[in-house]
């Protein structure tokens, strides 16, 4: 014969329920909370601090392989110098119109990347070394078919094996505010060169940098930091 359970029985099954029911949306609040907060570190992180793009070309091998991923500093978009890498936003019509952002990973991929998660794809951004800066004579090239800059000729130890500084020939004076960029494999970036006819006469915006590359850190047996390479326009000297 089975006998109903007694209300001292029920009440202690219903406080253990309902204590256990308190303790999940407890944990549950705590994870949402710590998952919420770092969400918004990362994404205020990539705003105004840090943020990781892939490399989708060869236009700046050997030193950048299509597939990279660069991590810029953005604090000093500001301050940038002749040799260093810089990402900027398309000056209009450098990318011809095509964006290369990966599409595949839908809405997720989208929301990881905006957050800063997930490096920024190619989209409209470029990634180029400056060469000059705002007051610099840039021209291409000397007698040994080298670039010069204020009349100082570049060893350019940085540019992809076989690649020739001097395909293009071009003689510039960069305006004020303005960065003249080259890809590291000259013979495959469309760069400064290309666009002497736009505004700016093929230089590109200081307020159109995001940031400048200061560390590769995949693939892992490429992690490395990218080099300011001083030695190369020590000799340069402002205008």
């Amino acid at each position: 014969m089975r006998h109903a359970a007694g209300p001292g029985r029920s009440n202690a099954a219903s406080t253990q329920r309902n204590s256990a029911t308190r303790g999940l949306l407890g944990w549950l609040r705590e994870v949402g909370i710590v998952v919420g907060l770092a969400l918004v570190i990362s994404f205020l992180v990539k705003t105004f601090l840090l943020q990781a793009f892939y490399i989708p070309s060869e236009s700046m091998e050997q030193t950048l392989l299509r597939g990279d991923r660069v991590i810029v500093n953005k604090i000093g978009a500001n301050k940038v110098n002749r040799g260093d890498i810089v990402v900027f936003t398309d000056p209009g019509r450098w990318l011809g119109g095509h964006s290369g952002a990966n599409e595949s990973g839908g809405i997720v991929n989208a929301v990881l990347t905006f957050i800063g998660v997930l490096p920024q794809d190619d989209g409209d951004h470029l990634i180029k070394r400056v060469i000059g800066v705002g007051g610099d004579e840039v021209a291409c090239c000397d007698d040994a078919g080298r670039v010069t800059v204020n009349g100082v000729a570049l060893d350019e130890t940085y540019l992809a094996p076989g690649s020739v500084p001097h395909t293009i020939k071009f003689e510039t004076t960069v305006p004020e505010g303005y960065l003249w960029v080259m890809g590291d494999n000259r013979s495959h970036s469309g760069d400064s060169r290309m666009h002497q006819g736009d505004p700016g006469g093929g230089a590109i915006s200081e307020k159109r940098v995001v940031g400048i590359a200061f560390i590769r850190v995949w693939p892992f047996d490429r992690f490395s930091l990218l080099k300011q390479p001083s030695d190369v326009f020590s000799a340069v000297e402002s205008q």
